[in-house]
This record gives C-alpha cells, sequence and structure tokens, in this order.
C-alpha cells in the first residue's frame, strides 16, 4: 500500500464522523491560536514600551527629585521627606548626626550641568516644570490639557517632539516670559477643530497664552496620550500657573549614544558637589538613563512574552490529550475494519501509518486554522495593545502542534497496527 492510498484512507476515516473530528481539530486549534496571539500581545505591548522610552531620546537622561530618604552629608546623617524637603518625622529623628536639608533641582543646578567645563560631555540641559491638567479654552471651546510643560528650546530635541507646523519658541521668549505655546495634536484637535490654531489666542487657567507650534503626533502608548501636551516658556509658566518653586526635572542630552555613560558620571559630580553630597545613599536626587532602562525593560518585556507563549501552549497539551483520547476511541469502533483488512493482507504499516496520518492530519488542519484566527486577531488592538505577530511564533507553533499529531497519535496507531486479526474478527 503506497503513501497516496494510506492518505486515502485516513481522510475517509476523518470523513466518517465529521462532528468529532472538528471537535478534536478545535483543541490544537485554540491551542495554536492562543500561542501565537498571546505572543503577539506581548510583542506589541514591548515595542509599544521601547516607542515610549525613544520618545525621550536614547541619548538623554532625566533628572528627578529623590523622595526616598537616606543619609550621607558632611559630618552625618541625611534626612529627606517627599517633596524634596529634609525634616521631621519619626525617620529623620532616628539618624545619627546633623540633619542636611535635603536641596531641590534648580534653574543654577541646570546652568552649571550646562557649562562645558562641568560637564563636556553634555548637549542641552532642559529644566522643566509641570502643570497638570490645567483647563484652556479658545471662542467657547473648552479642554483639560493634561500636561503644560514649561521649559527650554533644548526641551524639543532632547525629547524628541518634532514640530509638525509653525515653529519651537526661542531663548529670547524665554529671556522675556512670553507667553507663547507649542500644543499637541489632541489640544489641537480638541479646541480648535479644523481652525488652524497657529497665532491664535488660548486662555489657559485664566492666562493668555498665543500658539505658535503644534507638535508632530506621536501617537498614544494605551495608557497615557502623549499628544495630550502644551509646551510653554519656562518663565512663563512659572509667572502665571506654578509659581518659582523647586522644579520638577531636569533634562539632560548627552552629545551622543556613546557619551550618556560619561554625561551621567559628569552631572553625578556635578550635583553632588552643588549637594553637598559625599555617597550615593545621601543623594536627593535620580539619574534616569534611557538607554540603560531600554535594555532593562526589553529583557523584562521578553521573559513577559515567553511567559505568555509559555502558558497558551498548555492548552496544545490539552488539545494533544485530546487526539489520544479521540484515537482511541477511533480503532475501538473500527476494531472489526482493522481486523478485515490484516485478515486479507493489509501489512502493519499500513495500520501503523493510517492512524498516524489521521491524527497528523487532525494536528495539521487545526493548527493552520489557529494560525489564520491568530493573524486575523493579531489585526485588532487588545487591552490597549496592538498585537504584532511574531514570524517563529506561529513556525513553533505550527511545527509543535504536527509533532503533537504524531506523539499523542503513535499510541493509538500502534494499538490498532497491533490487533491480532482474529481478534479483531471476533469483536463486536
Amino acid at each position: 500500500m503506497n503513501a497516496a492510498e494510506v492518505l486515502r484512507f485516513a481522510l475517509r476515516g476523518l470523513a466518517a464522523n465529521k462532528m468529532r473530528s472538528a471537535l478534536t481539530m478545535l483543541g490544537i486549534l485554540i491551542g495554536v491560536a492562543a500561542v501565537i496571539l498571546l505572543v503577539a500581545i506581548g510583542e506589541g505591548a514591548s515595542q509599544q514600551i521601547q516607542q515610549n522610552i525613544q520618545r525621550l531620546g536614547a541619548n538623554s537622561l532625566t533628572i528627578t527629585p529623590s523622595t526616598a530618604g537616606g543619609g550621607g552629608g558632611p559630618g552625618g546623617g541625611f534626612a529627606r521627606a517627599a517633596g524634596g524637603r529634609g525634616g521631621g518625622g519619626q525617620a529623620g529623628r532616628q539618624n545619627s548626626g546633623p540633619r542636611i536639608q535635603a536641596k531641590n533641582l534648580t534653574v543654577d543646578d541646570a546652568r552649571a550641568l550646562a557649562d562645558p567645563a562641568n560637564a563636556p560631555s553634555v548637549k542641552s540641559v532642559s529644566p522643566v516644570v509641570t502643570a497638570q491638567s490645567q483647563t484652556a479654552t479658545y471662542e467657547g471651546a473648552s479642554y483639560s490639557i493634561s500636561q503644560l510643560v514649561g521649559t527650554y528650546p533644548s526641551y524639543f530635541e532632547a525629547s524628541n517632539k518634532p514640530v509638525a507646523k509653525g515653529a519651537y519658541f526661542y531663548n529670547d521668549d524665554v529671556l522675556a516670559a512670553r507667553k507663547v505655546v507649542v500644543i499637541g495634536q489632541t489640544v489641537a484637535e480638541n479646541l480648535f477643530g479644523t481652525v488652524d490654531p497657529l497665532g491664535k489666542q488660548i486662555t489657559v487657567s485664566g492666562v493668555p497664552f498665543t500658539v505658535v507650534g503644534v507638535l508632530k503626533e506621536a501617537g498614544s502608548s494605551g495608557f497615557q496620550d502623549a499628544d495630550d501636551v502644551a509646551i510653554a516658556p519656562l518663565p512663563a509658566v512659572q509667572q502665571s500657573l506654578t509659581g518659582f518653586g523647586p522644579l520638577g526635572q531636569i533634562l539632560v542630552q548627552a552629545k551622543s549614544a556613546e557619551a550618556v555613560d560619561a554625561a551621567q558620571t559628569e552631572v553625578t559630580e556635578v550635583l553632588d558637589q552643588r549637594h553637598g553630597i559625599t555617597n550615593a545613599a545621601g543623594a536627593d536626587y535620580r539619574i534616569l538613563n534611557q538607554a540603560t532602562l531600554q535594555e532593562t525593560v526589553s529583557a523584562a518585556t521578553g521573559t513577559f512574552t515567553v511567559l505568555l507563549g509559555a502558558v497558551a501552549a498548555i492548552s496544545l497539551l490539552v488539545g494533544g490529550i485530546g487526539i489520544t483520547n479521540i484515537m482511541l476511541v477511533t480503532v475501538t469502533e473500527r476494531t472489526r475494519e482493522i481486523g478485515i483488512r490484516k485478515a486479507i493482507g493489509a501489512p502493519k504499516g499500513a495500520i501503523l501509518g493510517q492512524f498516524l496520518a489521521e491524527a497528523t492530519m487532525l494536528s495539521l488542519v487545526g493548527g493552520l486554522i489557529g494560525v489564520l484566527i491568530a493573524v486575523i486577531g493579531a489585526q485588532f488592538t487588545i487591552a490597549g495593545v496592538q498585537p504584532v505577530i511574531v514570524p517563529t511564533s506561529i513556525a513553533l507553533a505550527l511545527g509543535v502542534s504536527i509533532a503533537i499529531g504524531l506523539f499523542f497519535g503513535s499510541y493509538p496507531a500502534n494499538r490498532a497496527a497491533g490487533l491480532r486479526p482474529i481478534e479483531a474478527l471476533r469483536f463486536e
């Protein structure tokens, strides 16, 4: 009996009970689709996170005030409270020695970091203050801007925020504290609709600002709209909205991606000297290195993706057990048929091949349909994430499904091939 005849008998056997065959394939189908789709969701989430990090630029450092307690000032302990101010509280009183008040990040710190003599690896420094949820109005339209950022012109390049229409504001605007603003696409759409916003005046919490530019669309991360932002000169925001308090952060741009580590070392030395810090545990600031963060996130999301795939692979195992169960039932039901075929000279290999072919075809067809469903499902956003199909996951899931058909179908096939003709013919 040649291979074509074996396949023909296998197809006839599967067609004899279409509902059973379909339900058996369903287990493999669900397993394959789940593996591919969950891996795609993990990959999509990973890429979205990477894109969010890259928006800040691969060669940028973000300096923020530290809210953790610590010690290490000259002559003794170093106590801090949330908001960057040292002082009372039980934790502070437990430190030995004189306490040193934690210093806030200031514009003077930013100026010191921008000095080439202090930090030769630094390209630009942008002090930043942020006013949250500011209500903006224009000719009857009203919209609450999630973030209104006060900063310097260098912020646009350092944070990778190009302008699509109009222009940035300039250093002269900062020096004169002019109330000009660059807005994101979301703000422009909600306030102006189809009207060109350039040159128009909006009112932010009662303060008039003139729109000089619109940022290029950055997109949503699924959790936060990166286009729901407005950026204005630092002094104008401080005068009108936040007051002249401490900075929320300082954004430092290194001269190149290769110079990021050197820039971080220089920034650390400057701030330690200005803030009177003698050890890392006593630092009243934190430096976020975008390149290091990107590597860490890549490793974490890779582990997460593998875990998702492993969980989904359990359903493939369940599908394989289903194949064993159904093929055993099939062997039992067709015992007399097997006995007749063996009695008229069918070799053991032909019986074995037929049942292996049936099990493999169930897995293969179920796997192919599962791939199709996964590819279609990946076209839709799931839980705020746009899945990204990983080609290797398709090949792996399909290969495993076929292997499962062979493995879990081998026992029923061997059982069928091992039946003695006389016993099979007597079976009722």
